[in-house]
């Protein structure tokens, strides 16, 4: 893991980016913003522990770096394992988490050790918890309380000692309440609950991370590192992001791609143009009230009368 500069402020990067399967935009994450330093605090005092994390998050928002982060922070020996809970078969659930006893399954000649195995000694992630069925969420719960599985077709369970790192887009709780999402398992990942803002919701990171993807793409593109125009910045900032930094990645990247000059321009961002705010409108009419002729005052006031402005 290590700490680069950007715009001054710490940028989370780490050392096997390039050989890593993970997108750019989860390889880095900054702590510029007051609510991203005070989830790095959050973060820093959980990561030493062996409780189970949850991290709570819209999608995009850069859930798996914080699990990253947890794992080398903890200094756990083993694997960072990292599974996709919608990705995982319903009938084959049990197998591919827990793993399977030779001859289990017809030509299955070796066991397997499942996902929880190959996660011994080190930190199991599960993105999107919520998607695991029910029953597998009983003995996900099983598991870690009796640091034990067993394996399918085995006559014994296997000793594990794993830590859980799991992620959620939705509120596991009212999925709880529904029905969905079993309550006790809901409350052993909820003691260390971790609570990722959307990228909206940290605009102190923006532009960093901006910079930080301008940087990586022109790299890996041989072209020159265009700066961010004022007008360019002002629009990324005031952009509502719902997609995140996933969204911020991919703007960054068309930007670099069309731009022609030594800027980016708000016409190469492709972002809709923020609309203006009846502040900008008052502050705009204050300015031309204080600096027009009397002639252009008198008017523009009676003006704003007739419309109900003023």
């Amino acid at each position: 893991m290590s700490l680069h500069e950007t715009f001054g402020q710490p940028l989370l990067t780490f050392p096997d980016a390039e050989k890593s399967p993970l997108s750019i935009r989860a390889k880095a994450l900054v702590f510029v913003d007051p609510r991203s330093r005070q989830l790095r605090q959050e973060l820093e005092q959980l990561a030493p522990r062996s409780i189970s994390v949850l991290i709570r998050g819209e999608s995009g928002s850069g859930k798996e770096l914080l699990a990253r982060h947890i794992h080398r922070a903890s200094d756990r020996g083993g694997l960072f394992v990292s599974v996709n809970c919608g990705a995982i078969s319903p009938t084959y659930a049990d197998a591919e988490l827990f793993g399977y006893a030779a001859g289990s399954y017809s030509g299955s000649a070796s066991s397997r050790a499942g996902w929880f195995g190959s996660a011994n000694g080190g930190t199991l992630y599960l993105d999107e918890i919520g998607d695991l069925p029910l029953p597998i969420q009983i003995k996900l719960l099983a598991a870690l309380e009796n640091h034990e599985v067993t394996r399918v077709g085995a006559q014994q369970p296997s000793p594990v000692d794993v830590r859980l790192v799991a992620a959620t887009s939705i509120d596991l709780a009212q999925a709880v309440a529904a029905g969905k999402f079993h309550e006790r398992l809901y409350h052993y990942l909820s003691e260390g609950l971790l609570e990722l803002p959307a990228l909206r919701e940290r605009v102190g990171d923006i532009l960093s991370l901006a910079e930080y993807f301008l940087g990586i793409y022109s790299q890996r593109l041989a072209l020159p590192v265009p700066l961010i125009s004022d007008t360019a910045q002002r629009l990324l900032e005031q952009h509502s992001w719902p997609g995140n930094t996933r969204e911020l990645e991919n703007v960054i990247h068309f930007a670099l791609l069309v731009s022609t000059g030594e800027e980016i321009l708000p016409q190469h961002l492709n972002l809709p143009e923020a609309p203006v705010s009846l502040l900008q409108i008052e502050q705009q009419l204050k300015q031309i009230l204080g600096n027009g002729s009397a002639a252009e005052k008198d008017a523009l006031k009676q003006l704003l009368k007739t419309t109900g402005l003023l």
